[in-house]
């Protein structure tokens, strides 16, 4: 649950009239703290929140051992938010804080860090090893303690009971899908399915994996439960939320689509304006190619994945917001294979399912795929579209964010894709991150270009002249790569005998267009100057004054 301002007052408050427990540690912290200690306690508030079936623990700065409101000026620069990565590198499970908050009460700033409770079967460690409360202490998590976390293994909580469920709570429309869809895979599968269809819905649910003995799991729930009874849940809301952005970036529409999740999915791709593309994929045709702009399965196989692997504990939403050339999705829960590059490995598997149980059903449901396929599927059709590969934004451990583009960014990288269609995914995949301007890493780009596609003094490469031949955009390479000092400095010259004298940052405007389009407005004026230099050596050239005041003119 992410609080406002209020809410949170209000329980601060209340968690200083009951005192601390031992998932609440307050500390006056009036101007800083040890980064280590904030770890140990990181690790402490989570394991006794997870063992205490809390949904969070809380370390309050500000507030003294009297429980007085004294105020806090810890990482008051500006960098308190940066904790949340800096923890990161401590903790096992990639854990961070839920949220980080800043707050005024009672004219003071109070500093308050919301810790998610250890993750079932494994205590959360800081720098290796895990900690306890011990009344106000810190200490190393008893065995005890040690135990009743470790014996959680194989406790999926996609797969728990809810307590006062019942089939009444699930909607008859989403449950009617449901059927359609088990019954679906099993014809495709070629079983008999005579005996299925004159099963009862409970029964066809319990196949399906949704339901155990006929009781409403949180996956049943999440898939096919009522707006209404989203209540048991205790606030918790599974939903998905639509925002439409204009131009400038504006929110201008938005629509929530609560659970049933099953029937969610196509309402949200319904809001979604995907609306045809026209595009010159090769060199071959005057006649452009037409496309939607987003692959409907594309766009479902990255909705069902943010439902199939969510962490809801965190009880955060599944968000998809359009902007006039791309959709962005984003959940809450770390990226199990840790990095893309992981995941397009052939053959790989991840370690476990966050909801293995979950995972199961939507299998069985058609919704997605087990077999590790879904992100490859995914670049695989952007691969034969020309398109951009889908951008993972991974920056918050805690959450994945996934850029699905509605138009083509480089035309060299367009064109490329469609005159070399034996290129690997794992090649297409580094090309795209130099479309993006992403920096790759030195061995990439010595791999790439081995295979004469970039050029480029590293990181600043594009698409190499030879490649740029084949699909006809010379004029990009040329732009890229820059001309030659030797034309720049006669451009110069002949700028001087004009106006006698100039600036180097005159001089640049003048030579605006002809430097290389790959280097930054910083990087254009330092190789402006390296030219000059090199003039003043040669006797061409020479300059009166220093800094902003120099002035550049030719040598009688």
């Amino acid at each position: 649950m992410i609080y406002t301002d209020e809410q949170l007052i209000d329980k601060i408050k209340d968690m200083i009239e009951k005192f601390e427990d031992e998932v609440v540690e307050f500390k006056e912290a009036r101007t800083n703290y040890s980064f280590k200690d904030i770890g140990k306690y990181f690790s402490a508030l989570g394991n006794e929140a997870n063992i205490r079936g809390k949904k969070e623990a809380w370390l309050v700065f500000g507030v003294d051992n009297h429980k007085n409101i004294v105020g806090s000026a810890y990482r008051k620069d500006g960098s308190l938010q940066n904790l949340k990565k800096e923890i990161v590198g401590g903790t096992n499970e990639r854990a961070t804080f839920m949220e980080i908050y800043e707050l005024e009460m009672e004219g003071h700033r109070i500093v308050a860090f919301q810790i998610p409770p250890a993750t079932r079967g494994i205590p959360t460690t800081w720098q290796g090893a895990a900690y306890a409360r011990e009344d106000e202490n810190l200490c190393p998590l008893p065995i005890d303690k040690m135990d009743l976390i470790r014996s959680q293994v194989g406790v999926d909580w996609s797969q728990q009971i809810v307590e006062n469920a019942s089939f009444d709570d699930l909607d008859s429309e989403a449950v009617a899908m449901a059927r359609e869809l088990f019954l679906k895979k099993h014809k495709a599968a070629k079983k008999s399915t005579d005996l299925l269809e004159k099963m009862s819905d409970i029964e066809i649910l319990n196949k399906a994996g949704i339901l155990i003995k006929g009781q409403i799991t949180n996956s049943a729930l999440i898939l096919l439960g009522k707006a209404e009874s989203s209540y048991l849940f205790d606030g918790f809301i599974p939903r998905i939320t639509w925002t439409l952005y204009n131009g400038n970036g504006v929110a201008k529409a938005y629509e929530h689509f609560d659970m049933p999740l099953l029937l969610a999915v196509d309402k949200t791709y319904a809001k979604i304006r995907n609306e045809k593309y026209r595009y010159m994929a090769g060199q071959q045709t005057l006649f452009p190619d037409e496309t939607y702009q987003y692959d409907q399965d594309v766009v479902k196989e990255i909705i069902n994945n943010c439902i199939a692997h969510s962490n809801y504990q965190l009880r955060g939403k599944i968000n998809v917001e359009e902007f006039e050339d791309r959709l962005v999705f984003i959940n809450e829960g770390y990226f199990i294979p840790e990095t893309i590059e992981q995941a397009l490995e052939e053959g790989y598997k991840p370690p476990y399912y966050r909801n293995t149980f979950l995972c199961r059903a939507m299998v069985n449901l058609y919704m997605i795929d087990t077999n590790s396929m879904g992100i490859p599927m995914m670049y695989q059709v952007q691969r034969e579209r020309c398109f951009p590969l889908p951008t993972f934004d991974l920056e918050n451990p805690n959450r994945v964010k996934v850029t699905l583009y509605g138009q083509i960014l480089d035309k060299n990288y367009t064109q490329l894709l469609h005159a070399n269609g034996d290129l690997d995914l794992p090649t297409v995949f580094l090309l795209d991150k130099v479309q993006k301007k992403e920096t790759i890493s030195k061995e990439s780009y010595l791999q790439l270009k081995k295979q004469n596609l970039v050029e480029g003094r590293y990181p600043h490469i594009y698409v190499s002249y030879e490649v740029a031949n084949i699909v006809g955009q010379q004029a990009d390479y040329v732009r890229n790569k820059g001309l030659s000092n030797d034309v720049y400095k006669q451009i110069i010259i002949n700028a001087l005998e004009t106006m006698e004298r100039a600036s180097v940052n005159e001089l640049k405007q003048i030579l605006s267009g002809a430097l290389p389009a790959v280097l930054d407005d910083k990087q254009q004026s330092k190789k402006v100057s390296n030219i000059l230099q090199a003039m003043k050596r040669e006797g061409t050239a020479d300059v009166d004054g220093t800094g902003h005041s120099a002035r550049w003119y030719l040598k009688k």
